[in-house]
């Protein structure tokens, strides 16, 4: 039973659009097929909330897609990935996301930016930010996509999300001065965050190094020579005193 058009398809409206003329009829029909199935999948998601049925359907509906060329059906592509990479995490399946959508897109620098936030915010919330580095800098590293009117928004979630939870402030500060899609306001406002968080860096190192050079120094091993020796005589001395305190048989 499918769901109130209102409700879950309203989002999916105009995916399966006319046709452009050099497109082929087959191409057409897998279209057609993949946007129902993601109509599917998102009842499911949304209505049945039956999430491993909704992850079943977008394997389903990419497997239709599977010999399209790379720049059809990239909005439905791109919803697919929306609606998985929700059931992953309604499952608690949340750290096989990336790996899920790069087995559709083969490398990071192809993902939709959308997908890539989500994938950024996903990993962000759960406390692993790491996970996502790599992947997203080889994202803002491609010049196909430097171009793209969400380059700025992906590259300052990449410094709030990422790079500064994980403390790479020389990344950052590379991202930020070679990067022409922040403005000159934005650019030093960005520098004066990464000078700060490197400020505080500095003296949690500092703290650190002290907290271990108390340690180190109330530790028995640093101990001076005398007060060991002394250690030693003690327990000689109860050693004694227990010996004395045995009986004594003719």
């Amino acid at each position: 039973m499918r769901s109130d058009p209102a409700t879950s398809a309203a989002p999916l409206r105009g995916l399966g659009g006319p046709l452009r003329s050099s497109e082929p009829v087959c191409s057409a029909r897998a279209t057609s097929a993949a946007a129902l199935l993601l109509e599917e999948a998102a009842d499911f998601l949304v209505v049945h909330l039956d999430f491993p049925a909704a992850l079943r359907t977008c394997e389903r509906a990419w497997q239709g897609l599977a010999e399209e060329p790379a720049g059809a059906s990239l909005e439905v592509k791109c919803s697919l990935c929306v609606v998985g990479i929700q059931a992953l995490a309604e499952m608690d399946r949340w750290r096989e996301v990336l790996s899920w959508v790069l087995q559709y897109y083969q490398i990071p620098e192809k993902l939709p930016p959308k997908v890539l936030e989500l994938c950024v915010l996903l990993y962000s919330k759960m406390q692993e930010p790491g996970a996502m580095l790599d992947a997203v800098t080889a994202w803002l590293r491609d010049p196909d996509n430097q171009g793209l009117p969400e380059y700025r928004t992906l590259a300052e979630l990449h410094l709030q999300r990422v790079l500064f939870p994980l403390g790479c402030l020389s990344e950052a500060e590379e991202l930020v001065v070679g990067s022409a899609a922040f403005t000159e306001e934005q650019r030093l406002e960005a520098l004066q965050a990464i000078s700060v968080a490197r400020q505080q860096q500095k003296h949690r190192h500092c703290d650190s190094e002290e907290a271990q050079k108390l340690n180190q120094e109330a530790s028995p091993h640093s101990l001076p020579f005398l007060y060991k020796l002394a250690q030693i005589f003690h327990r000689i001395r109860e050693a004694m005193s227990s010996v004395c305190q045995l009986p004594i048989h003719d």
